[in-house]
This record gives C-alpha cells, sequence and structure tokens, in this order.
C-alpha cells in the first residue's frame, strides 16, 4: 500500500504573510529587531524551538494567529522590519559592487565546509569551524559579495548535552525535522527535486540537495538520506563527525565530489573553489578529472588551471586537527576513481 506524508502549517492572514518568508531567511538570525520580533510572538516557544521561527509559526493556534492580526502594534513592528530587509535584499550599492573589476563582474565563490554556524534553529555545527563558516556567509551577504556555500543536512545534527534526574551529563541526538526548518528541497525547471548519484566503492548513492537562504547568499546542503539507498548509505548525513573512519571519508567524499557535482546540476559555474579545512579536500580531484573530461586537458593542464581558482583556510594547522585516512581505505574508494 503507498503511503504519503503531509506537512500542515496555518494559513496567515495576508497583514501576517511577511512572516513567512523572514522565518526562512536566516538574515533574521544576525538582526536584533527581527529577533526581538519573533520573541515578542511566545517567548516560551522562541526557547523550546531553539530560536526557530518557521516551527513557531507552525505552531501557532488559530486564536494566537487572529490575535496577532489584529495588534496595531506587532502589526507595525512587523512592516517595519520587513522593509528593513527588502531595503537589504534591494540595496545594491555594496562593497562589493563599489569595489568589483570588469574581470569580477562574473565572480562566483564556492565555499566547501562540513559545518555551518548560522543559527541556534539550524543544527548542523559543534563549534568554532561552524562559527567561522556561518560568519563567512553572513559577512559575504552584508558585502554583497558573491558567496555560496556548500554543507551536508546532518539528520541527528550534532550531540547535545543534558542532564539527568541525578544531575549526570547525558548526550543527546535529536532528530531534525526538517520540514519545519529553514531549509527548502532545491528543484529543476520541472518542478523535480534535484538529485545527483556518487559511486561509492561500487555502490551507487543518490544525494538530494537543500537550500538555505542567507541574507542575499545561499547555503547548500546535501542529503543522503533517500529512499532509495541503502540503510547504510543514508547513515552518511545522520550526524556531524559520526561514525567510524570509512563513514567519515564518505562523508568527505559525498561534500566534495558530490558539492561539485550537485552545483553544476544546479547550473550554477562558480569561478573559484574555497575549501575551509582539509574536509571537501576531495573536490579538488572532481574538478581536475570533470575539465579532462569536458575541456579535454591533460591531468597536468587541469592541475594548474585547479590550483589557479582554489582556496583552503585551516584553523587548526596541527596533525591532530586534520583528517588522515588508512592507504587501504583510499584504494578501496578510489582505485578505480582514478
Amino acid at each position: 500500500m503507498k503511503t504519503f506524508s503531509f506537512n500542515v502549517i496555518p494559513d496567515l492572514p495576508e497583514n501576517l504573510k511577511p512572516l513567512e518568508e523572514l522565518a526562512t531567511n536566516m538574515w533574521f538570525t544576525w538582526n536584533w529587531e527581527a529577533i526581538m520580533m519573533f520573541v515578542s510572538i511566545d517567548e516560551e516557544l522562541w526557547h523550546k524551538s531553539h530560536r526557530n521561527p518557521k516551527w513557531i509559526l507552525g505552531t501557532l493556534s488559530h486564536e494566537k494567529i487572529e490575535q496577532l492580526s489584529k495588534d496595531e502594534r506587532f502589526l507595525k513592528v512587523l512592516w517595519d522590519v520587513k522593509k528593513k530587509y527588502d531595503d537589504y535584499m534591494n540595496f545594491k550599492d555594496t562593497w562589493f559592487n563599489k569595489h568589483k573589476t570588469e574581470k569580477e563582474s562574473n565572480m562566483l565563490v564556492a565555499y566547501f565546509s562540513m559545518e555551518y554556524g548560522i543559527g541556534e534553529g539550524l543544527p548542523i555545527y559543534s563549534g568554532g569551524l561552524g562559527i567561522l563558516s556561518g560568519d563567512h556567509l553572513k559577512s559575504s551577504s552584508d558585502m554583497g559579495v558573491p558567496v555560496i556555500g556548500v554543507g551536508l543536512l546532518y539528520r541527528k545534527g550534532y550531540v547535545q548535552q543534558v542532564l539527568n534526574r541525578d544531575n549526570w551529563q547525558m548526550e543527546a541526538y535529536p532528530e531534525n525535522d526538517w520540514y519545519n526548518m529553514p531549509v527548502e528541497i532545491v528543484k529543476d525547471k520541472f518542478g523535480n527535486p534535484i538529485k545527483i548519484s556518487i559511486n561509492l566503492a561500487g555502490e551507487e548513492v543518490k544525494i538530494g540537495v537543500w537550500r538555505v537562504p542567507v541574507g542575499r547568499t545561499s547555503l547548500y546542503l546535501l542529503d543522503t538520506n533517500m529512499p532509495e539507498n541503502s540503510p547504510q548509505a543514508r547513515m552518511i548525513t545522520e550526524q556531524l563527525y559520526g561514525g567510524d573512519r570509512e563513514n567519515r571519508i564518505r562523508q568527505e567524499i559525498v561534500l566534495g565530489i558530490g558539492g561539485y557535482r550537485a552545483l553544476k546540476a544546479i547550473g550554477l559555474t562558480p569561478t573559484v573553489y574555497h575549501i575551509n579545512e582539509g574536509h571537501s579536500a576531495f573536490l579538488l580531484l572532481e574538478r581536475i578529472r570533470d575539465l579532462m573530461k569536458e575541456k579535454s586537458l591533460s591531468f597536468y593542464e587541469a592541475k594548474k588551471a585547479v590550483w589557479a581558482t582554489s582556496l583552503f583556510t585551516t584553523h587548526t594547522p596541527v596533525m591532530a586537527g586534520n583528517e588522515y585516512f588508512d592507504f587501504e581505505l583510499i584504494r578501496k574508494y578510489f582505485e578505480n576513481y582514478s
């Protein structure tokens, strides 16, 4: 028997419609007026939702919605915030537009990172690396720099620390409800969800793509939790830094190689690729392979082209802070690829 799932959300009155857009763009996370507006709707829900306005809107009662739609004071705040948001999104005189050269007019930077700390309501980060990546996207949005992010969509995110009845620290891995979070499935021009495939040691794995609006820019997240994948493949994007060494290399292949293919499937053609830490290093191999195939370049020609258009940053320049994979594991996943 075929089963269907439905995501039910309340139909907001016309004068509250701006809340939907403001709740699904992470712009609110670094704009205090927007934050306080959402807090004023229901402070208890704000904390319970882990600062997730989209979840809050989905749980409001009909009576509460009616009350807000007639609250002149709230409506004034809402339309003031919406105007600030619209002015921000439509602003053309950005730092980048004022300083770009003619050669940079078509520039697009693809920024790859294993985690992004943009807001608590999007739990796909653990600490410093994620906050750094999130701030890079926020700053790029503010400055008008054409940067897009690429990462993974974790079903369980990162560990949360809680206390039990005896005040012992315990670990919790709550599942993320993506349909009530500020993400959307990326679709093609026919309205079908975009999916790409990647071969992992002989297994064909399907990868879905989700988009997070971050001010003027976007973060694209890859998801292997597809019904057509095997249980093992669906676990690849289950948890940030989760699993054994083999799952880690599978995560990094999905991020680097899968991320490159996803951008290509969407129709985005970055001019520069920025690798934040070594987690997405396999991206470089995929770029070389693709240039050899598409442009008929030799390996050495393709390598030079990739070298000239790639950036790398690290904030843990010590051996313990970087990935190391056993040679046999590399052979298993890359012998046929090479």
